[in-house]
């Protein structure tokens, strides 16, 4: 007799519950769509309008329910209230990324997606995005604002140049800035009724380049009212914004200094790698406060300035736990490789799109590396010529994320070898690949001799 054949018995994996008192809301602008599981209340989805009361009902309603986590997507800003209500209420919020939640063919309604939402979250197949603490989250609230009122400023400068072009005068072509000191003077000295041109180029500055002479040539133009009332309130409203960033500063440099350690630093603030003010500078020592805070001087690696320390602060919070390895740190910021693999063969290898803010201040810090004489400068110039700028800028800033990582989660210090160390180094590796590849084939790579040396 054959022996009897047994058959193999598929193993089916079924999906476990992870969060059993989850609820998933369809977050919109007049109205928000909750969901809990059926068997915690006789209408187990309901509708909140957006007023804040309602908003408490519903935090109310869920704690009823013995809901103690909800998720929701990140709706333009209408989330950000409901997830301050619920976060008082003690129910732990996930925001999820839309693009985790993809619609499925079919589920086009509120009703629907709140439905959908919930049993996503209830198997622990939805994962949260990163929010910062409040203070943190408050830092950040201030930067983009302070960002916010320099573009707006940005905007009256050129109306500025564009007023001083059409009565001809041609001062932004013989300063640098404007903005500066010599171009202030003059154009706040313009507005006041001075036309002539020698007592307007009496207020450059010693440190302009360029002289007097040149300067008085440059302001000879048409002086027309029409014109000059257009100068004079770009002047306004650039004076106002500037005054509001300099508001934003005074609670920026207050929250800073609520977030101090009890305790300061053992160690003194290190000397600054770079003593010249940067443009759009805050008005208080931002490197100083930050030291206090962090107790590392984020200042010290090539490419990060107080300022922009402190921006990156603001979008990635303190804390670096949040992010188990580095490798998570590079791939939340989109600046590894997304390997899109099938059939054991790579089809694309390209770092995914993101609107990251970190991303673009670390892309833009890469591009400042670069023209350095640093390792990392270096790396950046030689993989440029390789590849091109677009992978180097790409490169670099992920070397300076995981610099910012380690300085800030494991206390690092960052001491640059130079471009000499880092070009030495690149020597030596090409060396040792040729003479490996060379003994394959059966070769001893030898150095040629010199002319001239016996």
């Amino acid at each position: 007799m054959e022996p009897s054949k047994t058959k193999k018995r598929r193993r089916t994996r079924r999906l476990h519950t992870v969060n059993a008192n989850a609820a998933g809301i369809d977050v919109g602008s007049q109205f928000h769509i909750v969901a809990v599981p059926e068997d915690r209340d006789e209408e187990p989805i309901r509708t909140f309008k957006s007023f804040t009361g309602d908003l408490h009902r519903l935090a109310e309603w869920l704690v009823g329910c013995g809901i103690d986590t909800v998720v929701m997507e990140s709706t333009g800003v209408y989330w950000i209230p409901l997830y301050q209500v619920l976060e008082s209420h003690g129910i732990a919020v996930v925001v999820a990324n839309a693009r985790d939640v993809k619609h499925v063919p079919g589920r086009k309604s509120d009703v629907i997606d709140a439905r959908w939402l919930q049993q996503l979250h209830t198997y622990g197949l939805l994962r949260g995005s990163f929010h910062p603490p409040a203070d943190i989250a408050a830092l950040r609230a201030y930067m983009r604002q302070r960002e916010r009122l320099l573009d707006y400023a940005a905007a009256h400068i050129q109306h500025m140049q564009k007023a001083l072009v059409q009565m001809n005068l041609q001062l932004h072509h013989v300063v640098a800035d404007i903005t500066g000191k010599t171009g202030m003077d003059i154009v706040r000295a313009i507005v006041e009724g001075v036309h002539d041109p020698v007592r307007l180029a009496a207020h450059r500055d010693f440190r302009c380049k360029a002289s007097e002479e040149t300067i008085r040539a440059a302001l000879q133009g048409n002086y027309v009212d029409e014109h000059l009332l257009a100068l004079s309130q770009a002047v306004a409203l650039y004076d106002t914004y500037q005054g509001l960033v300099a508001e934003c500063d005074q609670h920026i440099e207050a929250l800073l200094t609520r977030l101090r350690g009890p305790e300061p630093p053992a160690d003194p603030l290190p000397a600054p790698r770079r003593k010249s003010r940067q443009p759009n500078a805050l008005n208080f020592d931002a490197r100083a406060a930050l030291y206090a805070m962090l107790g590392v001087d984020l200042t010290q690696i090539h490419g990060f300035g107080a300022y922009l320390a402190l921006k990156m602060i603001s979008e990635c919070g303190t804390d670096m736990s949040r992010w188990p390895t580095v490798k998570h740190f590079t791939s939340w910021l989109c600046l590894s490789p997304a390997n899109k693999i099938s059939g054991g063969r790579v089809l694309s290898a390209h770092t995914r799109r993101s609107n990251n803010r970190a991303t673009a201040l670390l892309r833009l810090a890469a591009v400042n590396v670069g023209k350095t004489d640093s390792a990392l400068g270096a790396f950046y110039r030689r993989l440029a010529a390789r590849v091109g700028k677009a992978k180097a800028v790409t490169a670099t800033a992920r070397k300076l994320a995981i610099l910012f990582y380690n300085t800030l989660r494991y206390g690092m210090d960052y001491s640059d070898p130079g471009a000499s160390y880092y070009e030495a180094r690149h020597r030596e590796r090409v060396l040792h690949n040729l003479a490996r590849r060379a003994k394959q084939f059966g070769y001893t790579l030898e150095p040629a001799a010199v002319e001239g040396v016996s």
